[in-house]
């Protein structure tokens, strides 16, 4: 059995990893991501220094990342991100799950959601953590419904992938 895999905010150190990581979820999964590959090279990497920088981690906005205990090389990440408008302020959402191919099946998005959200629990006013997952997904339905996340909708047609609609699943858990 593999040993459990390291879990830790992201920071500016780890911009570069991150990112190459976000390209290749972006590459494999292009069904799963609202972002497109081309726009995530469009932005560049420096789109992630405001968030990778912490500042508003305590309010709800970061990303975390799973590391092998052996080399310490990044194989999955997630984040969350606070709702900004006064009357949302009690919602943030579960964003850019993704767990490298050689680390499925090994317990590496259980491990980043249970730290994600332990830190979500911490956030003062924050009661609902929303997340969208495509709809054929069963893996990461299962995976989220096993943290407590209850479908509440769905959204036809929500993603066009090269001319190939997918409907999205819309989940929350309660806090």
């Amino acid at each position: 059995m593999a040993p459990a895999p390291l879990i830790r905010q992201l920071n500016p150190a780890d911009r570069d990893a991150f990112f190459q990581l976000r390209l290749r979820a972006l590459l494999a999964h292009p069904e799963s991501f609202g972002q497109s590959h081309q726009e995530a090279l469009e932005r560049g990497p420096q789109h992630y220094d405001a968030v990778l920088q912490g500042a508003r981690a305590a309010e709800g906005n970061f990303v975390l990342g799973a590391f092998t205990a052996e080399d310490q090389a990044l194989i999955g990440m997630v984040g969350l991100t606070r709702q900004e408008r006064i009357k949302d302020l009690h919602k943030a959402s579960v964003v850019g799950m993704y767990v490298a191919a050689e680390a499925a099946g090994r317990g590496v998005g259980r491990a980043l959601l249970t730290e994600l959200l332990a830190r979500a629990d911490r956030v003062e006013g924050l009661r609902q953590i929303q997340l969208v997952v495509a709809s054929k997904n069963d893996a990461a339905r299962r995976l989220y419904e096993s943290v407590g996340f209850r479908p509440y909708g769905r959204e036809i047609e929500g993603l066009c992938v090269n001319g190939v609609f997918s409907d999205l699943d819309l989940m929350a858990r309660f806090i």
